[in-house]
């Protein structure tokens, strides 16, 4: 797979207003334990996630499955999102200057093994299950079709043989069995089957959002849903967890949910407060997901995957969990 790198430029004002959005962190937490990022490990029964706490916040971050809400261990490393999985971990976070950025591939120990320049406000990212492929979205600005307002990009990379795809724009899209070419297209939210080839994400195109199926050797897309974001495929690769927008309108929050991908039936989750995160599996039957509680300031919560239940507190102060072994 040839790498192409086709994205627009973006302003280095509005880039800076959001960074310092995303560096606003105010919150409480006790218990810390600072490591140095080598004396940390992605192997075991552990969460990852991103730190909000005041004496931790920003920084990758790992407490025991078992006792979620008992003392963290931080690492060195800063992030803006994390995942991780089979021993491989994805870092979002600042390049430096204020305005640019890249994903940080970590290796089990949290050590930096490659470093990728992205153009564009981080937002996003999984790695799939045996930890080859690792995905982001970026938002960026200056598409004339969007008057100036954000866009985004999701590109991936096999960390294996080192093929990128720099944006699913560049993939052949089709919509409701036609294909289709637009210039107002946008992805988002990437998640991994376990076959190192499909994925799946969301598409946006004249006001409307999709749940799309990728095929990375085909270098194809097509439509397979409606009104679902930020997906999440279930370990046994049968159910999507998503974020879907109430009415269709996402000024009006979003309901997270479950497809079963064969029926097509979806599955409203017990939790009823707006979720505009992309949700992660903690194991087959467990959601996770951020709460905001304040500005810069977020809890993890969970929800049974079958609707049952009612939301419980997992982690506070901390966001973008990823379950460890």
């Amino acid at each position: 797979m040839t790498r192409r790198i086709v994205l627009a430029l973006v302003g280095a004002v509005v880039l800076a207003m959001v960074a310092v959005g995303y560096g606003v962190l105010t919150s409480a937490r006790e218990h810390t334990t600072v490591a140095a990022a080598n004396a940390l490990s992605l192997v075991g029964p552990r969460i990852m996630f991103r730190s909000t706490a005041p004496d931790s916040k920003g920084h990758l971050a790992l407490v025991a499955k078992d006792d979620p809400d008992g003392p963290r261990s931080v690492s060195a490393l800063g992030c803006l999102r994390v995942y991780a999985a089979a021993g491989t971990g994805a870092c979002l976070r600042q390049d430096g200057a204020l305005t640019t950025f890249q994903i940080a591939i970590l290796d089990r120990n949290l050590n930096v093994e490659k470093a990728i320049p992205l153009v564009g406000v981080p937002n996003r990212t999984r790695v799939s299950g045996d930890g080859r492929l690792v995905a982001w979205t970026v938002f960026v600005a200056g598409d004339s079709y969007n008057h100036g307002r954000f866009s985004t990009r999701a590109g991936l990379i096999d960390l294996r043989s080192d093929d990128m795809v720099d944006s699913l724009e560049f993939l052949s899209v089709t919509l409701d069995g036609h294909p289709y070419t637009a210039p107002d297209l946008n992805f988002w939210g990437i998640t991994f089957a376990a076959d190192d080839n499909l994925f799946y994400a969301t598409m946006s195109t004249g006001g409307n959002r999709y749940l799309v199926e990728g095929d990375i050797a085909a270098k194809t897309v097509r439509t397979i849903a409606k009104n679902v974001e930020c997906p999440s495929l279930s370990p046994d690769g049968t159910r999507i967890a998503f974020k879907s927008a109430i009415d269709g309108d996402p000024a009006k929050g979003w309901r997270l949910s479950v497809l079963d991908l064969a029926s097509g039936t979806r599955t409203p989750l017990a939790e009823a407060r707006s979720v505009d995160d992309q949700p992660a599996w903690l194991d087959a039957n467990t959601i996770g997901y951020s709460i905001p509680r304040g500005t810069g300031d977020s809890d993890v919560w969970v929800v049974p995957a079958d609707g049952s239940g009612s939301p419980r507190l997992l982690i506070p102060h901390a966001e973008s969990p990823a379950a460890l072994g």
